[in-house]
């Protein structure tokens, strides 16, 4: 039986974050993942946007680790040289309930303390997007986007410098408290047991059903409706856009926005169905409802140009957006000494992965 300090179960962007900064403190730290590499779930499966932190409910998980997250991650990107761009984001309104919801979005957010956020008209707003349909804007300046990849493949580096281990094709059967630490059975390429004095169950949309196997208390349950899945379609060519545009929030997501990538393009979406099971086919009768929103801000699109391309599952702890926010339970809210369970780790669990780190290691009064 092999036996560590950590065991972080998930190698998705934030487990990748918590795994680089427990093998920083100088934890011995190893990462145990399902799929054949890292990242292989939502965490490459997503719009690739640092958000800013301007929907969440003040006071919240999400509101301050966005926020935090966001500084954190681009001053990561500028010090490792990993391509991003604060390209700004525009969340456009047009109507008077539109304009309604915009306004307690802007209030929201300065509640954030994002106090650089500000308002344009639709004239002006058209005078550098001649395309866009909008009688009111709010830009974000700081909103921008990543190459997740590469960030990942440098959290990655980070944890392997300091000592630690990245193993794929391994899962997690079951776990179990022991008189010093927990005691994890894997299944995959070799079953074998570890014993590690903390874990931290980072699987996404999976992490609720891992934790009843550690036997844990207070364990969220899958959301009535199911799985939230996220598709995408991407635009064939340039997109007529330089930043990125959001219509207002829709229930469950932020709306079939248009997003760019480091190179220019542009792809649409995510858009909120619900599943019974997970699968990642994008459905491509979807187009329809795709392009009837699209055409909300954009004066000449071309659905001729819109084609399927990918899909994503939000690990969502509630299907009621007002109590959605991220849970990071630790042994006094599930029962288990030097567990701890990441849920709800949905958007924008990107932009705050490093801040999700710093407080997985506060939870376990590490020194870092």
């Amino acid at each position: 039986m092999d036996s560590t300090d950590v065991v972080v179960i998930g190698g998705g962007v934030v487990g990748l974050a918590c795994a680089r900064k427990l093998a920083i403190a100088g934890l011995s730290t190893i990462v145990l993942e399902a799929e054949s590499g890292f990242g292989q779930g939502e965490s490459s499966r997503n719009s690739e946007v640092i958000h800013a932190g301007l929907y969440y409910k003040p006071g919240s998980l999400k509101a301050k680790l966005c926020r935090d997250g966001r500084e954190l991650l681009y001053s990561y990107c500028q010090s490792r040289n990993i391509s991003h761009s604060q390209l700004g984001k525009w969340i456009v309104a047009n109507g008077p309930a539109q304009i309604s919801q915009l306004k307690k979005i802007a209030s929201t957010a300065k509640a954030n303390r994002c106090n650089e956020v500000f308002w344009m008209s639709g004239s002006e707003a058209q005078e550098q997007e001649p395309e866009l349909i909008a009688e009111k804007v709010l830009v974000s300046p700081r909103t921008g986007i990543v190459d997740s990849h590469h960030f990942m493949l440098s959290l990655l580096a980070d944890l392997e410098i300091n000592g630690g281990v990245f193993v794929p094709k391994t899962i997690v059967e079951s776990g179990k408290a022991i008189t010093d630490g927990i005691l994890l059975k894997t299944g995959g390429i070799d079953d074998y047991e570890i014993k590690a004095k903390f874990v931290v169950n980072s699987t996404g949309i999976f992490a609720p059903s891992l934790a009843k196997k550690f036997g844990c208390q207070n364990v969220p349950k899958l959301p009535a409706k199911g799985f939230a899945k996220g598709n995408y379609f991407s635009l064939t060519g340039k997109a007529p856009f330089k930043r990125l545009i959001y219509p207002v929030p829709e229930p469950g997501g932020l709306g079939v926005h248009l997003t760019l990538s480091l190179d220019g393009q542009a792809r649409f979406g995510p858009d909120v169905e619900w599943i019974p099971e997970v699968n990642y086919i994008v459905d491509s009768n979807r187009k329809i409802a795709f392009s009837k929103e699209i055409k909300k801000y954009w004066r000449n699109f071309d659905s001729d140009r819109l084609t399927p391309d990918y899909a994503g599952i939000r690990a969502k702890v509630t299907d009621q957006p007002e109590t959605s926010d991220f849970v990071i339970s630790s042994a006094e809210d599930n029962g288990v000494p030097g567990l701890i369970n990441l849920f709800g780790i949905e958007s924008p669990g990107l932009t705050s992965s490093l801040a999700i780190a710093e407080e997985v290691a506060k939870k376990l009064n590490i020194n870092c």
